[in-house]
Protein backbone atom coordinates (compact mmCIF):
# COMPACT_ATOMS: atom_id res chain seq x y z
CA UNK A 1 0.00 0.00 0.00
CA UNK A 2 1.25 3.32 0.01
CA UNK A 3 -0.32 6.38 1.00
CA UNK A 4 -3.04 6.73 -1.63
CA UNK A 5 -4.35 3.54 -1.52
CA UNK A 6 -4.23 3.60 1.91
CA UNK A 7 -6.32 6.75 2.06
CA UNK A 8 -8.83 5.91 -0.72
CA UNK A 9 -9.08 2.25 0.41
CA UNK A 10 -8.43 0.64 -2.78
CA UNK A 11 -6.08 -2.06 -4.25
CA UNK A 12 -4.36 -0.41 -6.58
CA UNK A 13 -3.37 3.75 -7.25
CA UNK A 14 -5.30 4.03 -10.14
CA UNK A 15 -8.41 6.57 -10.55
CA UNK A 16 -11.05 7.22 -12.77
CA UNK A 17 -11.49 10.11 -14.11
CA UNK A 18 -15.11 12.14 -13.76
CA UNK A 19 -16.93 11.74 -17.35
CA UNK A 20 -19.09 14.87 -16.88
CA UNK A 21 -22.67 14.13 -18.42
CA UNK A 22 -21.56 10.87 -20.17
CA UNK A 23 -20.99 9.24 -16.36
CA UNK A 24 -22.66 5.93 -15.51
CA UNK A 25 -22.48 3.25 -12.76
CA UNK A 26 -21.41 0.46 -15.51
CA UNK A 27 -17.91 1.71 -15.77
CA UNK A 28 -18.00 3.46 -12.02
CA UNK A 29 -18.25 0.24 -10.85
CA UNK A 30 -16.30 -2.26 -12.82
CA UNK A 31 -13.40 -0.26 -12.30
CA UNK A 32 -14.15 -0.23 -8.15
CA UNK A 33 -14.99 -3.46 -8.36
CA UNK A 34 -11.34 -4.07 -10.59
CA UNK A 35 -9.09 -2.60 -7.59
CA UNK A 36 -9.28 1.26 -8.49
CA UNK A 37 -11.18 3.85 -7.44
CA UNK A 38 -14.27 4.61 -9.99
CA UNK A 39 -15.76 8.04 -10.44
CA UNK A 40 -18.87 9.42 -11.50
CA UNK A 41 -18.71 12.81 -12.91
CA UNK A 42 -22.00 14.98 -12.38
CA UNK A 43 -21.29 17.70 -15.04
CA UNK A 44 -24.50 19.63 -15.56
CA UNK A 45 -26.66 16.41 -14.42
CA UNK A 46 -29.50 17.64 -12.21
CA UNK A 47 -29.05 16.03 -8.60
CA UNK A 48 -31.95 13.96 -9.46
CA UNK A 49 -30.09 12.13 -12.41
CA UNK A 50 -26.51 11.68 -10.10
CA UNK A 51 -28.46 10.08 -7.21
CA UNK A 52 -30.01 7.58 -9.99
CA UNK A 53 -26.56 6.72 -11.02
CA UNK A 54 -25.41 6.53 -7.17
CA UNK A 55 -27.82 4.13 -6.40
CA UNK A 56 -26.92 1.84 -9.27
CA UNK A 57 -23.34 1.95 -8.82
CA UNK A 58 -24.41 0.76 -5.21
CA UNK A 59 -26.06 -1.95 -6.41
CA UNK A 60 -23.53 -2.71 -8.40
CA UNK A 61 -19.92 -2.85 -6.37
CA UNK A 62 -19.50 -2.72 -2.52
CA UNK A 63 -16.58 -1.06 -2.62
CA UNK A 64 -15.02 3.05 -2.81
CA UNK A 65 -16.17 4.99 -5.22
CA UNK A 66 -15.57 8.90 -6.00
CA UNK A 67 -17.91 11.88 -6.98
CA UNK A 68 -16.34 14.65 -9.12
CA UNK A 69 -17.99 17.74 -9.11
CA UNK A 70 -16.42 20.13 -11.31
CA UNK A 71 -17.65 23.83 -9.45
CA UNK A 72 -17.65 26.23 -12.63
CA UNK A 73 -19.30 23.69 -14.68
CA UNK A 74 -22.35 22.04 -12.22
CA UNK A 75 -25.21 24.57 -11.20
CA UNK A 76 -25.50 22.27 -8.28
CA UNK A 77 -22.62 22.42 -6.63
CA UNK A 78 -24.40 22.58 -3.23
CA UNK A 79 -27.24 19.85 -3.86
CA UNK A 80 -24.60 17.70 -4.92
CA UNK A 81 -22.42 18.47 -1.33
CA UNK A 82 -25.34 17.18 0.06
CA UNK A 83 -26.21 14.42 -2.14
CA UNK A 84 -22.71 13.02 -1.53
CA UNK A 85 -23.33 12.85 2.51
CA UNK A 86 -26.58 11.71 2.40
CA UNK A 87 -25.09 8.94 0.62
CA UNK A 88 -22.26 8.29 2.53
CA UNK A 89 -20.01 8.71 -0.71
CA UNK A 90 -16.28 8.46 1.17
CA UNK A 91 -14.64 10.61 -1.92
CA UNK A 92 -14.98 13.83 -3.62
CA UNK A 93 -13.28 15.12 -6.08
CA UNK A 94 -13.65 18.90 -6.63
CA UNK A 95 -12.19 20.43 -10.21
CA UNK A 96 -13.08 23.80 -12.18
CA UNK A 97 -12.87 25.81 -9.58
CA UNK A 98 -11.47 26.79 -5.68
CA UNK A 99 -12.56 24.19 -3.62
CA UNK A 100 -11.60 25.81 -0.14
CA UNK A 101 -15.40 26.94 0.71
CA UNK A 102 -16.38 23.06 0.36
CA UNK A 103 -13.81 21.20 2.13
CA UNK A 104 -14.69 22.00 5.93
CA UNK A 105 -17.96 20.71 5.14
CA UNK A 106 -16.43 17.51 3.88
CA UNK A 107 -14.24 16.79 6.33
CA UNK A 108 -16.92 17.28 8.54
CA UNK A 109 -18.86 14.12 7.42
CA UNK A 110 -15.44 12.49 6.93
CA UNK A 111 -14.76 12.72 3.25
CA UNK A 112 -11.86 12.24 1.45
CA UNK A 113 -10.95 15.06 -0.51
CA UNK A 114 -9.41 15.27 -3.96
CA UNK A 115 -8.77 18.61 -5.36
CA UNK A 116 -7.63 18.59 -9.23
CA UNK A 117 -5.45 21.07 -9.98
CA UNK A 118 -3.04 22.38 -13.12
CA UNK A 119 -0.18 24.77 -11.66
CA UNK A 120 1.95 24.82 -8.51
CA UNK A 121 0.10 27.80 -7.06
CA UNK A 122 -3.47 25.89 -7.57
CA UNK A 123 -1.68 22.85 -5.54
CA UNK A 124 -0.38 25.02 -2.75
CA UNK A 125 -3.48 26.67 -2.26
CA UNK A 126 -5.26 23.35 -2.45
CA UNK A 127 -3.18 22.18 0.03
CA UNK A 128 -3.44 24.62 2.71
CA UNK A 129 -6.98 24.59 2.07
CA UNK A 130 -7.12 21.34 3.38
CA UNK A 131 -7.47 19.16 0.36
CA UNK A 132 -6.22 15.20 1.24
CA UNK A 133 -4.90 14.51 -2.20
CA UNK A 134 -4.19 16.12 -5.49
CA UNK A 135 -4.30 15.52 -9.27
CA UNK A 136 -2.04 17.13 -11.24
CA UNK A 137 -3.51 17.23 -14.46
CA UNK A 138 -1.39 17.96 -17.63
CA UNK A 139 -2.50 19.85 -20.60
CA UNK A 140 -2.61 15.97 -22.75
CA UNK A 141 -5.77 15.43 -21.22
CA UNK A 142 -9.23 15.35 -22.49
CA UNK A 143 -11.82 17.31 -22.05
CA UNK A 144 -12.13 21.15 -20.30
CA UNK A 145 -8.10 21.92 -19.65
CA UNK A 146 -6.09 24.58 -18.50
CA UNK A 147 -5.16 27.44 -20.44
CA UNK A 148 -1.77 27.26 -18.23
CA UNK A 149 -0.97 24.72 -20.63
CA UNK A 150 1.63 22.85 -18.84
CA UNK A 151 2.18 18.87 -19.43
CA UNK A 152 2.01 15.91 -17.14
CA UNK A 153 5.68 15.37 -17.17
CA UNK A 154 6.71 19.20 -16.03
CA UNK A 155 4.06 19.78 -13.57
CA UNK A 156 3.57 16.46 -11.72
CA UNK A 157 7.21 16.93 -10.76
CA UNK A 158 7.25 20.62 -9.80
CA UNK A 159 4.16 19.84 -7.45
CA UNK A 160 5.18 17.35 -5.73
CA UNK A 161 8.14 19.38 -4.53
CA UNK A 162 5.63 21.50 -3.39
CA UNK A 163 3.46 19.91 -1.15
CA UNK A 164 3.32 17.72 1.37
CA UNK A 165 0.28 15.59 0.72
CA UNK A 166 0.34 12.76 -1.68
CA UNK A 167 -0.16 13.73 -5.69
CA UNK A 168 -1.80 11.77 -8.22
CA UNK A 169 -1.04 12.34 -11.70
CA UNK A 170 -3.25 13.00 -14.65
CA UNK A 171 -2.79 13.81 -18.39
CA UNK A 172 -1.54 11.20 -21.25
CA UNK A 173 -1.58 7.99 -19.10
CA UNK A 174 -3.10 4.84 -20.27
CA UNK A 175 -0.77 2.09 -19.47
CA UNK A 176 1.83 0.53 -17.64
CA UNK A 177 4.39 2.63 -18.78
CA UNK A 178 3.02 5.76 -17.85
CA UNK A 179 2.26 4.47 -14.04
CA UNK A 180 5.70 4.02 -14.11
CA UNK A 181 6.89 7.26 -14.97
CA UNK A 182 3.86 8.73 -13.01
CA UNK A 183 5.56 7.05 -9.92
CA UNK A 184 9.01 8.32 -10.99
CA UNK A 185 7.92 11.94 -11.01
CA UNK A 186 6.93 11.51 -7.54
CA UNK A 187 3.49 10.73 -8.04
CA UNK A 188 1.36 8.00 -5.96
CA UNK A 189 -0.88 7.36 -8.31
CA UNK A 190 -2.70 8.21 -11.63
CA UNK A 191 -5.82 9.22 -12.79
CA UNK A 192 -7.20 8.11 -16.22
CA UNK A 193 -10.20 8.71 -18.10
CA UNK A 194 -9.93 8.45 -22.27
CA UNK A 195 -8.23 4.26 -22.46
CA UNK A 196 -11.42 4.13 -20.30
CA UNK A 197 -13.73 4.64 -22.27
CA UNK A 198 -12.20 2.45 -24.81
CA UNK A 199 -12.87 -1.10 -22.60
CA UNK A 200 -15.91 -3.65 -22.70
CA UNK A 201 -17.56 -2.35 -19.51
CA UNK A 202 -17.48 1.09 -20.80
CA UNK A 203 -21.13 1.78 -22.62
CA UNK A 204 -20.29 4.55 -24.96
CA UNK A 205 -21.49 4.04 -28.64
CA UNK A 206 -19.20 1.83 -31.07
CA UNK A 207 -18.46 4.83 -33.00
CA UNK A 208 -16.55 6.35 -30.05
CA UNK A 209 -14.67 3.18 -29.08
CA UNK A 210 -13.74 3.64 -32.98
CA UNK A 211 -12.52 6.76 -32.75
CA UNK A 212 -9.98 5.98 -30.36
CA UNK A 213 -8.94 3.02 -31.65
CA UNK A 214 -7.74 4.53 -35.10
CA UNK A 215 -6.57 7.83 -33.65
CA UNK A 216 -3.33 8.85 -33.41
CA UNK A 217 -1.56 11.14 -30.74
CA UNK A 218 -2.31 14.45 -33.22
CA UNK A 219 -5.87 13.50 -33.67
CA UNK A 220 -6.72 14.80 -29.62
CA UNK A 221 -7.10 18.49 -30.64
CA UNK A 222 -7.47 21.56 -28.70
CA UNK A 223 -10.99 23.88 -29.40
CA UNK A 224 -12.16 27.33 -27.84
CA UNK A 225 -9.28 28.86 -27.80
CA UNK A 226 -10.53 32.40 -29.17
CA UNK A 227 -12.41 32.47 -25.66
CA UNK A 228 -9.77 30.97 -23.15
CA UNK A 229 -12.22 27.52 -22.99
CA UNK A 230 -9.97 25.02 -23.48
CA UNK A 231 -11.17 21.76 -24.45
CA UNK A 232 -9.37 18.53 -25.94
CA UNK A 233 -11.51 16.79 -28.13
CA UNK A 234 -10.97 13.87 -31.24
CA UNK A 235 -11.34 15.68 -34.56
CA UNK A 236 -13.70 14.35 -35.77
CA UNK A 237 -16.36 16.39 -38.43
CA UNK A 238 -18.27 17.92 -35.89
CA UNK A 239 -15.20 19.41 -34.45
CA UNK A 240 -13.78 20.40 -37.85
CA UNK A 241 -16.74 22.69 -38.21
CA UNK A 242 -16.11 23.83 -34.71
CA UNK A 243 -12.90 24.96 -36.03
CA UNK A 244 -14.02 26.84 -38.96
CA UNK A 245 -16.33 28.60 -37.30
CA UNK A 246 -13.61 29.44 -34.68
CA UNK A 247 -11.74 30.82 -37.31
CA UNK A 248 -14.68 32.77 -38.70
CA UNK A 249 -15.31 34.59 -35.74
CA UNK A 250 -18.25 32.96 -34.14
CA UNK A 251 -19.00 33.92 -30.82
CA UNK A 252 -19.15 32.78 -27.49
CA UNK A 253 -22.39 32.66 -27.06
CA UNK A 254 -22.92 30.24 -29.91
CA UNK A 255 -19.79 28.27 -29.53
CA UNK A 256 -21.06 27.88 -25.77
CA UNK A 257 -23.75 26.48 -27.15
CA UNK A 258 -22.33 24.27 -29.82
CA UNK A 259 -20.35 22.91 -26.92
CA UNK A 260 -22.09 21.93 -24.20
CA UNK A 261 -22.64 18.51 -22.35
CA UNK A 262 -25.78 17.89 -24.62
CA UNK A 263 -23.20 17.90 -27.80
CA UNK A 264 -20.94 15.51 -25.97
CA UNK A 265 -23.43 13.00 -25.14
CA UNK A 266 -24.56 13.45 -29.04
CA UNK A 267 -21.30 12.26 -29.75
CA UNK A 268 -20.57 10.03 -26.77
CA UNK A 269 -23.64 7.81 -26.69
CA UNK A 270 -25.81 8.44 -29.72
CA UNK A 271 -22.27 8.06 -31.76
CA UNK A 272 -23.53 11.00 -34.14
CA UNK A 273 -20.37 12.69 -34.54
CA UNK A 274 -21.56 14.92 -37.29
CA UNK A 275 -23.85 16.42 -34.76
CA UNK A 276 -22.03 15.82 -31.50
CA UNK A 277 -18.55 15.81 -30.25
CA UNK A 278 -16.39 13.55 -28.54
CA UNK A 279 -13.37 13.85 -25.74
CA UNK A 280 -10.29 12.52 -26.00
CA UNK A 281 -6.67 12.79 -24.41
CA UNK A 282 -3.29 12.64 -26.27
CA UNK A 283 -3.29 9.09 -25.04
CA UNK A 284 -5.86 7.99 -27.98
CA UNK A 285 -2.60 7.23 -29.55
CA UNK A 286 -1.30 4.61 -27.03
CA UNK A 287 -5.10 2.74 -27.73
CA UNK A 288 -4.85 -0.54 -29.82
CA UNK A 289 -7.34 -2.82 -27.97
CA UNK A 290 -10.76 -2.57 -26.20
CA UNK A 291 -10.30 -4.65 -22.79
CA UNK A 292 -12.39 -5.24 -19.75
CA UNK A 293 -11.64 -3.06 -17.22
CA UNK A 294 -10.39 -5.59 -14.80
CA UNK A 295 -7.83 -6.85 -17.68
CA UNK A 296 -6.54 -3.01 -18.22
CA UNK A 297 -5.94 -2.68 -14.86
CA UNK A 298 -4.57 -5.62 -13.97
CA UNK A 299 -1.66 -4.96 -16.95
CA UNK A 300 -1.06 -2.08 -16.04
CA UNK A 301 0.15 -2.55 -12.64
CA UNK A 302 2.15 -5.63 -14.06
CA UNK A 303 3.72 -3.51 -17.05
CA UNK A 304 4.54 -0.91 -14.69
CA UNK A 305 6.56 -3.46 -12.32
CA UNK A 306 8.13 -4.50 -15.59
CA UNK A 307 9.03 -0.95 -16.76
CA UNK A 308 10.51 0.15 -13.34
CA UNK A 309 12.65 -2.95 -13.54
CA UNK A 310 14.15 -2.53 -16.87
CA UNK A 311 14.97 1.02 -15.94
CA UNK A 312 16.90 -0.19 -12.66
CA UNK A 313 18.60 -2.21 -15.22
CA UNK A 314 18.87 0.57 -17.51
CA UNK A 315 20.73 2.69 -14.63
CA UNK A 316 22.75 -0.12 -13.26
CA UNK A 317 24.36 -1.15 -16.62
CA UNK A 318 24.69 2.78 -17.20
CA UNK A 319 26.59 2.71 -13.81
CA UNK A 320 28.68 0.03 -14.57
CA UNK A 321 29.94 1.12 -17.63
CA UNK A 322 31.05 3.89 -15.93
Amino acid sequence: MNNVTELLTISYPIIQGGMGNISNAQLTAAVSNAGGLGTIGCGTMPPEQVENIILDTKRLTNKPFALNIALQVSPFVDELITLSIQHDIPVISLSAGNPAPYIPKLHEHGKVVIAIVASVKHAQKAEAAGADILVAEGFEAAGINSALELTTFTLVPQVVQKVTIPVIAAGGIGDGKGLAAALMLGAEGVQIGTRFIATKEAPFHENYKAQLLQANGTDAIIIGRSFNRLRRVIGTSYVRSLLEKEKNGIGLQEFACLTSEAHHVIGALDGDLDRGFINGGQVAGLIEDIPSVKALIETMMEEAKDQLKSGLKQLESVSKIE
